[in-house]
C-alpha cells in the first residue's frame, strides 16, 4: 500500500455534481489546486495546506483525509458512507411502501 493512500476513499460531488472518489493525498491536492478561487474558504486553506504536508511527508494520509471531510462538509459536498446508510434507507423504503397500500 501505498503511504500517501488513505485508508478509506472520500466521495464527494464535484462539478454537476458527479461523485469524485479520492483515495490518495495526492488526489485531494489536485482537487484542492483546482478549486475555483472564488469558493475558497479557510477551511479550503487547512486542507490544502494539509495535503501539502502530506506529500512531504509530514503528517499522515488519515490526517489529511480528515481535513479534507471537513472541508467537503463545509461546502457540503461529501457524499456519505453508503454502507451506513444502507439499513436506515432500506427501512425507509420499506416504510413508504407499507403506507402506500
Amino acid at each position: 500500500m501505498n503511504r500517501r493512500q488513505f485508508e478509506e476513499p472520500v466521495t464527494l460531488l464535484i462539478g454537476m455534481g458527479f461523485p469524485a472518489r479520492i483515495e490518495s493525498v495526492v488526489e485531494a491536492y489536485a482537487l484542492l489546486q483546482d478549486w475555483p478561487a472564488c469558493s475558497r474558504n479557510g477551511a479550503h486553506a487547512v486542507a490544502l495546506n494539509a495535503c501539502k504536508a502530506g506529500i512531504a511527508g509530514e503528517i499522515d494520509p488519515e490526517t489529511v483525509r480528515a481535513t479534507l471531510i471537513a472541508f467537503a462538509r463545509r461546502q457540503d459536498i461529501l457524499v456519505p458512507d453508503m454502507v451506513s446508510l444502507a439499513p436506515a434507507a432500506l427501512a425507509r423504503g420499506a416504510s413508504r411502501t407499507s403506507n402506500t397500500v
